[in-house]
């Protein structure tokens, strides 16, 4: 009996200690909302069908300063004239889970949808297979009014260059599959090229295929936590470079029937 009595007082202490179990940093447990990309693309295709203005936000590189993008969701949700979001990549620092929830809970209080794009940060450890679980494909597209937007994985260093990066078989089906509505484009990405995480050995070969896109607008991108506009080509195609969170500041643009404008807002 006494041995039955000091079992069943072991068992009931393991079971009080399960909640203190840490599991490992890359575990791959998600807790809370997945899918979010496929959510979010949903409500902005249906928020901006048959709009001929829109307006939204190009931000990123988040990792590190949660309290920055905190303030940024906060003094977003005071505005009424945004559409969408788009979070540049990077949202963890190390690939780690917890980052990603950490940020997917923060950018969650957004009154507007938002997308968000991988980053090299985001592919370390297991970072590819957590950001796939919460947010969705690496590669993807939506529609927003008129404007195609083609999302891409350009971060071709982390894959050591044995994955398609950027994929040109996705690009070439974006290609093929043009949208009633569909009458400009525009590219975003985390690595613009000529950087070191992108394939620069088929930079030239990118500029030529996003430039078959019907009336190709401009690129976003982020990674190098620096306000950046350039005609990276030549070719007329300009490259806007978010800042990280750190600078407090984001990418607002506007686009008309009559072409597009931008500002950098500060909070």
């Amino acid at each position: 009996m006494e041995k039955r009595s000091t079992f069943l007082l072991l068992f009931t202490l393991f079971l009080s200690a399960c909640d203190l179990v840490e599991y490992h940093p890359y575990d791959g447990r998600i807790s809370g909302e997945t899918g979010i990309n496929a959510k979010n693309i949903e409500r902005i295709e249906q928020n901006t069908n048959g709009k001929s203005t829109i307006r939204f936000v190009m931000m990123g590189d988040s990792q590190r300063w949660y309290d920055e993008t905190e303030a940024f969701v906060k003094h977003l949700n005071k505005r009424t004239d945004i559409d969408f979001v788009i979070h540049g990549g990077d949202l963890s620092d190390f690939g780690v889970t917890k980052e990603f929830i950490w940020m997917r809970d923060i950018m969650n209080g957004l009154n507007v949808p938002y997308v968000a794009l991988i980053g090299n940060h985001d592919c370390l450890g297991n970072g590819e297979e957590i950001y796939e679980k919460i947010f969705g494909k690496e590669n993807f597209s939506f529609m927003a009014g008129n404007t195609k937007f083609v999302c891409l994985n350009t971060n071709a260093l982390e894959y050591d260059y044995s994955h398609p990066v950027p994929d040109f078989n996705f690009i070439e089906e974006e290609l093929a599959d043009k949208k009633p509505a569909q009458e400009k484009t525009i590219f975003a990405m985390h690595v613009r090229p000529y950087r070191e995480q992108f394939n620069n050995n088929v930079a030239k070969v990118f500029e030529y295929y996003i430039n078959q896109f019907p009336k190709l607008q401009f690129c976003l991108n982020a990674h190098d936590h620096n306000l950046e506009v350039d005609d990276l080509f030549n070719d007329g195609i300009t490259y806007y470079g978010s800042s990280s969170m750190k600078d407090r500041n984001y990418l607002l643009f506007t686009l008309t029937p009559d072409g597009y404008d931008y500002e950098v807002v500060y909070y």
